[in-house]
């Protein structure tokens, strides 16, 4: 059993892919400072965030599945960015396309999760 949310391998992937965005986004254009480039780390961040904040709420499967299902939209919404991030030449399709395979694996894993909340769920004593 995990003890805390750090060691659960969807936060490690996920915590590792919003890295790598935030390494790969540093050479976005300048004018896409406050769009882009802060959309795209704001949702790969948020699928982290809300991972750690399911992982606290999980004394209610309802809570529990209700915050993985918002990190699962973010790691949607990341897919996204980065499709914007190719299309307009920010970055190589052969450099984002694994990235957006790492989220699809991710979003695997958040479903996984959410279609078997009980084992996660905290006993009462």
């Amino acid at each position: 059993m995990y003890k805390t949310h750090v060691e659960l391998p969807v936060y490690r992937d996920a915590f590792d892919a919003a890295m790598e965005i935030f390494r790969l986004s540093k050479s976005f254009p300048k004018e896409e400072t406050y769009s882009l480039t802060d959309q795209v780390r704001r949702s790969s961040r948020s699928v982290c965030a809300n991972i750690a904040e399911a992982w606290r709420k999980r004394r209610t499967e309802a809570f529990f599945v209700s915050t993985l299902n918002i990190s699962e939209a973010e790691a949607a919404e990341t897919q996204v960015w980065l499709q914007f991030a190719v299309q307009c030449k920010y970055l190589a399709n052969d450099t984002a396309r694994p990235l957006y395979l790492k989220y699809d694996e991710i979003i695997a894993q958040l479903v996984h999760l959410i279609r078997n909340p009980t084992q996660w769920i905290l006993k009462k004593k």
